[in-house]
């Protein structure tokens, strides 16, 4: 029996709405996994006949006797990375994008006073309103804020930015020596996420020319690079020698952004560059003093990685482990290096650096320590010392996690990042400090909060302790809430590591406790921070001031605008912005187009 008309018709607006919601949920909450626009083969941009410097005109006294090509496999399908969001409430978008215009708010008002105070220098001095040149003198917030300004729809403010940019000479610089490693993450990597989200080809040939510079520190006898570059020596045509010692960062954390100036345009130097520095990674990674980690110094000049005894995936080592999962994504998983390079690293620091701190609460978290080893190798002593720098882990093991459908990984990000979690609001001013120490407990599984044990630990950090002060004394004067042990350097710099494996693990675990925390966060960092024009770093998180606030230094470095708020802003966005199943985001949080 046929079914009335107003049954039919009310059956075809019920399959109407559950078909639109599906649409909706398939394109707005799942990255679009669109083919990319095939790449056009790049036309370098025509060269000034004003008889000005350009480095790629410069003598090249080592020349190469081949080249390491880019891959050609068609790249693989990985594991997605993100998790799949469902459809959003009414309440909860409303409230998730009041959130984010308090984040595009704060980022408006700092943008607006660099364009007023510091316009084309590398930072503004957000106390005094001056401006500072502290990176080479290329306008570093200017580059660094690109991709900020494109992705939090600040078109006008963009599109006057990259026109300022274009007229920036990288044949000179302010400072008498450049850092190889700033220069290729803030610059190199701010005009390559700009052109890859916005497609301005201007953008690509600043990006070049950045990148001509960059070859020239590799122009040495053995092709390792010179990361702390004497320019004005290498333009004048002196040869060039690399360094017998180096931070291991700065000589394996150029490999995302010199492979992708490479793809786009269709230039295989800057992929043979980092290349051979891969090879010399992965040749000894188990013959270091902790096989699967490298220590901390390294010696370029003789290739040796094995013979310093300190580790650490915080400061000085960071980014050259991040790396490894996000150079296996960027391409498109066909080289395995990077997966043995991030997999045996990753076993060996959870062997020996991270550590489950004794807190209050008996939280199940994890830190990531320092670990000294003896010059033989045999015996391996860890530091439970917490930086705020390794907060980055978290984040690199829930993407490497997924990359390698390894969910011990996610499940061990999702441990550091909320020990990073803790470390904020567990300190008065609800901000992590930059280096604490706290007491690391003897099993990970099972770990019960004892006082006497604590403050035993405060009083054996503090050392020689006069005879009349107590541990209680001790503790108030050292300003230690429960948990830390020492305090060694109690600055906040306006860091995003922590807000960055946060943002991470949101997106992969889609659990909205991580947007809370974030929002916590962010709320804690501009009590503290702000200023009459910005936002300045604090120089001791544990101090109280007339004003009732901790006090500030007047810099407000360019990653504030780069990284923090731009990781506070896309948490609380829709999850297909800057999706990370299409986007490897450097180590200045700039996204680089994944292929497919």
């Amino acid at each position: 029996m046929a079914l009335p008309f107003s049954r039919r018709w009310t059956l075809f607006l019920t399959l109407t709405v559950i078909f639109l919601l599906f649409l909706y949920q398939v394109h707005i909450y799942r990255p679009s996994r669109q083919p990319p626009t095939p790449i056009k083969p790049y036309k370098p941009a025509p060269q000034s006949t004003d008889g000005s410097f350009h480095w790629e005109n410069r003598v090249t006294h080592y020349p190469l006797e081949s080249l390491t090509p880019l891959p050609t496999e068609r790249p693989k399908t990985l594991p997605r990375v993100q998790h799949e969001f469902s459809t959003e409430l009414g309440p909860d978008r409303e409230l998730r994008l009041q959130r984010r215009q308090d984040v595009k708010d704060a980022f408006t008002r700092c943008w607006q006073s660099y364009r007023v105070k510091a316009w084309m220098l590398d930072e503004l001095s957000p106390i005094s309103g001056a401006g500072r040149n502290s990176f080479g003198g290329w306008a570093a917030t200017l580059v660094d804020s690109l991709d900020t300004l494109w992705i939090m729809d600040l078109r006008d403010e963009f599109h006057e930015a990259t026109h300022s940019s274009m007229v920036l000479n990288f044949s000179t610089s302010t400072d008498n020596t450049v850092n190889i490693f700033e220069t290729t993450i803030r610059y190199l990597g701010g005009f390559l996420a700009a052109h890859d989200l916005s497609g301005d080809a201007g953008l690509l040939h600043k990006a070049v020319e950045v990148g001509e510079m960059l070859l020239v520190a590799f122009d040495t006898p053995n092709h390792m690079p010179i990361t702390r570059w004497e320019w004005q020596k290498a333009a004048n045509g002196e040869r060039q020698t690399a360094p017998d010692w180096m931070l291991v960062s700065e000589l394996g954390s150029l490999s995302v952004e010199f492979t992708r100036l490479s793809q786009l345009t269709g230039d295989h130097r800057w992929y043979d560059a980092i290349q051979r520095i891969t090879s010399l990674f992965d040749e000894q990674q188990q013959k270091t003093k902790i096989p699967g980690l490298w220590p901390v110094v390294v010696n370029p000049r003789d290739q040796d990685l094995t013979a310093d005894t300190t580790f650490t995936l915080g400061g000085m080592s960071d980014s050259l482990y991040e790396y490894f999962p996000k150079e296996y994504a960027l391409l498109g998983g066909v080289e395995p290096t990077y997966q043995k390079l991030y997999e045996q690293s990753v076993s060996a620091a959870i062997k020996h650096l991270f550590f489950r701190p004794m807190v209050p609460l008996d939280e199940d978290i994890l830190m990531s320590g320092d670990a000294r080893a003896n010059n033989e190798g045999s015996s391996v002593v860890v530091e439970p010392r917490a930086q705020h720098l390794t907060c980055f882990a978290g984040g690199m093991l829930a993407l490497g996690g997924r990359l390698f459908s390894n969910e011990e990984h996610v499940s061990l990000g999702q441990k550091i990042t909320k020990g990073c979690i803790w470390a904020y609001e567990n300190m008065p001013a609800g901000v992590m400090p930059e280096i604490a120490h706290l007491v690391p407990c003897q099993s990970k599984q099972n770990c019960t909060w004892s006082t006497d044990l604590w403050t035993a630990a405060v009083m054996e950090r503090t050392g020689d302790v006069p005879s009349n002060k107590n541990a209680d004394e001790i503790i108030v004067q050292k300003r230690v809430p429960p948990g830390y042990t020492d305090i060694d350097d109690r600055r906040y710099i306006l860091r995003p590591e922590a807000i960055e494996s946060v943002f991470i693990l949101y997106r992969v675990t889609g659990d909205n406790a991580y947007r809370e925390a974030a929002w916590k966060m962010f709320t804690a960092i501009q009590n503290i921070t702000q200023t009459e024009y910005g936002n300045a770093a604090i120089s001791d998180i544990t101090a109280i001031g007339a004003d009732g606030l901790p006090p500030k230094d007047d810099r407000m470095e360019s990653f504030w605008l780069a990284e923090t708020l731009k990781y506070f802003y896309l948490i609380f966005s829709d999850p297909e912005l800057v999706s990370l199943d299409e986007y490897v985001l450097n180590t200045e949080a700039h996204p680089l187009r994944r292929p497919f």
